[in-house]
């Protein structure tokens, strides 16, 4: 196609928006309310998906040490834990650390046990994937001079079905919600063409061929998607600054976080600028279809 050619297409697309005001309205409306209905939906999710990340990352197995390990039998532990396949990471704290940390969280009446300190040394082990944290406890017991493994087990595995539910759940709802996007804008374009379906039997009696007919329909649809995009990106981002304003000092030093302002919001924006200009041009491809045969 000459350059001519697809420049008077982009002019006349143009154009078109402005002769077809009520139209392009309508269509541009739509585009904004389910778009913004995706960003919203977006954002929710990924907060939700990054929770569940956190809540996974902080599961760990906690390894009791037998009272008949020595030093050296504990060194060898820690070496078979660190060595073993799955294992991410392997923290060691003494029985009189352990103490510690009671006397922390339950109050100074503890101290009473400094001098025969009931406790074992642990090791903190941290599974390279979470979901493979059973699995991976299951290979310690095996070790020698192991007193106890305890990594939440029934509970761990009940969240971790809870949280893959939620995620598949999100996904679905994203997918049903695009489809749902996809469906409404394509209806509403039909109608613009529909309206506009003399102007195409007269381009075609002329001797226009289908692609002639169909670019400056698809650039139409271009724009529209383009313009219904810029309201919801534009919205999603003020109140997501808001809520990460209202809601990150709130969280701080906490478990949970959510995801920062950037660079978030500009993955989606990008992605709903992506979804409307897609769904508009595929909207004006599928609707134009039947009125090219005259």
């Amino acid at each position: 196609m000459k350059a001519r050619t697809l420049g008077r297409h982009f002019r006349e697309s143009l154009k078109s928006l402005g002769r077809n005001g009520w139209m392009t309205f309508a269509s541009v409306s739509a585009v904004t309310v389910t778009l913004l209905l995706v960003g919203v939906f977006v954002m929710i999710m990924m907060n939700l998906n990054k929770v569940a990340d956190d809540l996974e990352n902080d599961v760990e197995i906690k390894v009791f040490v037998s009272l008949e390990a020595d030093e050296t039998g504990t060194k060898h532990i820690e070496q078979i834990l660190t060595d073993m396949p799955g294992v991410e990471s392997v923290d060691y704290s003494t029985k009189e650390e352990e103490l510690t940390d009671l006397v922390l969280d339950f109050g100074d009446e503890l101290s009473l046990f400094e001098q025969s300190n009931p406790l074992f040394n642990v090791f903190y082990v941290k599974a390279a994937d979470p979901q493979q944290t059973e699995k991976v406890a299951a290979e310690i017991a095996k070790v020698g001079n192991i007193e106890d493994v305890e990594y939440g087990e029934g509970k761990i595995e009940k969240l971790f079905d809870f949280l893959n539910t939620g995620r598949n759940v999100g996904l679905i709802l994203i997918l049903a919600l695009l489809f749902t996007a996809m469906f409404l804008i394509s209806n509403t374009i039909r109608i613009t063409i529909v309206a506009r379906r003399r102007e195409i039997e007269i381009m075609k009696l002329v001797g226009a061929t289908n692609w002639f007919v169909r670019i400056p329909f698809i650039l139409e649809g271009m724009w529209l998607g383009l313009l219904g995009s810029i309201i919801p990106i534009g919205l999603v981002a003020a109140l997501y600054y808001n809520v990460t304003e209202f809601v990150q000092p709130k969280l701080s030093g906490e478990l949970m976080q959510i995801l920062n302002f950037t660079p978030l919001i500009y993955q989606v924006s990008a992605l709903i600028l992506v979804m409307g200009v897609f769904i508009g041009v595929w909207g004006s491809f599928m609707s134009i279809r039947k009125f090219l045969r005259v």
